[in-house]
């Protein structure tokens, strides 16, 4: 996967995990960073549950079940942050 549709998928995945967690988000560049940060969290996850998706459409889910997982432990040990 090239640079270019690695960082759109990131900033879909940050996104869309800022939807889903009910969160403010963070901009273009944040959502970037948490899609991006999520994708590495998710593909970690779902190789020690032995789960392995392929294509765009598997690596968005994986970033956005990532970032979505990274928002929630973001949010209960940071009180101050803006998610």
């Amino acid at each position: 996967m090239n640079w270019f549709w690695f960082l759109v998928i990131g900033a879909i995945a940050g996104w869309l995990a800022g939807v889903l967690t009910q969160g403010r988000g963070f901009g273009l560049l944040g959502d970037m960073a948490v899609g991006i940060v999520g994708a590495l969290v998710g593909g970690f996850v779902f190789t020690l549950l032995g789960l392995q998706w392929f294509g765009a459409l598997g690596a968005l889910i994986t970033a956005t079940v990532g970032a979505v997982l990274l928002l929630g432990v973001l949010r209960l040990t940071c009180r101050r942050c803006p998610t």
